[in-house]
């Protein structure tokens, strides 16, 4: 019968992520503003979640509409192609 070792597990506590807009202020979130958008963006054309990003909530809310008013003016495409 093989012996068990009670070792105990380390816990890693993950970093915790700051909000981009809340550490610098002169950073601005504009639907206007595509590089910033396709940052938050993934290549699928899905909206990056805030546990992800690290946005704060009201910050991530702000985001989310920008990219949704840049999406209805064809500023951004609601998807990505796909090819099959």
């Amino acid at each position: 019968m093989a012996m068990m070792h009670n070792k105990k597990k380390k816990r890693i506590f993950p970093r915790r992520k700051i909000c981009r807009f809340c550490a610098d202020s002169t950073m601005l979130i504009d639907y206007k503003d595509l590089k910033i958008l396709k940052y938050f963006t993934t290549e699928r054309g899905k909206i990056i979640p805030r546990r992800i990003s690290g946005n704060c909530a009201k910050h991530q809310r702000e985001l989310t509409m920008a990219i949704k008013q840049a999406r209805q003016i064809a500023l951004m495409p609601y998807l990505a192609k796909t090819t099959h």
